[in-house]
C-alpha cells in the first residue's frame, strides 16, 4: 500500500526542491507537480509522495490526516 504524508515545507533549496519536515525528519521533496518551489510556500503542508508533493493541504487537513494515520498504527 502507497499513501502520502503531510509534511511542513520549512525552505527552499531552489526552483523545483524543498526541505519538508515530515514527523520531525527532514527530506528534500520534488514541487514540479504543485507548480514548483516558491518561498511562498514556507510555512504550508503538502501530501507527499515518493518524493514528490502531490498537493498542498491546509493545516487543518494536515493534522486530520496525521490523527488518522497514528489512530491507524495504534491498532495493530
Amino acid at each position: 500500500m502507497c499513501i502520502a504524508i503531510p509534511g511542513k515545507i520549512t525552505s527552499i533549496l531552489n526552483e523545483n526542491t524543498a526541505t519538508v519536515d515530515i514527523g520531525g525528519i527532514k527530506r528534500k521533496v520534488n514541487l514540479d507537480l504543485i507548480g514548483g518551489a516558491d518561498s511562498s510556500l514556507i510555512g504550508r503542508y503538502a501530501l507527499v509522495h515518493v518524493g514528490y508533493a502531490i498537493s498542498l493541504v491546509s493545516d487543518e487537513e494536515s493534522e486530520e490526516i496525521l490523527k488518522l494515520l497514528r489512530d491507524v498504527m495504534n491498532l495493530s
